[in-house]
């Protein structure tokens, strides 16, 4: 999450809205984000029913109810364009998500 923070410039450039989404309570992804300096950007809580739209998606993993490292990129329109599911200690690369970005232009 502060990687994308330091990108938000480049994502901003690419008319691209960046979102955050945990299975966390909202106080507890308040204090995450003030424990890293606090984030631009909604960090947005998936807690209640829990893990709705990470089901929806096909993120939320049932053995823990935390929902998958996934990154996803939703056109204008709505459409998914792009998904990258990493493993939950793995940083998705950005690269990889500028170029999916950049193929909505």
């Amino acid at each position: 999450m502060p990687s994308y923070e330091e990108d938000l410039s480049e994502f901003e450039r690419r008319n691209a809205q960046v979102l955050g989404i945990s299975t966390d309570q909202v106080f507890t992804n308040e204090a995450w984000a003030k424990s890293m300096g606090g984030l631009s950007y909604p960090l947005l809580s998936d807690h209640w029913p829990h893990g709705q739209v990470c089901s929806a998606y096909g993120v939320l993993r049932g053995d823990s109810g935390q929902a998958e490292r996934a990154i996803f990129v939703i056109d204008r329109q709505g459409k998914v364009a792009y998904v990258d599911i990493h493993d939950i200690g793995e940083q998705p690369p950005t690269d990889k998500i500028m170029q999916a970005l950049d193929k909505l232009k």
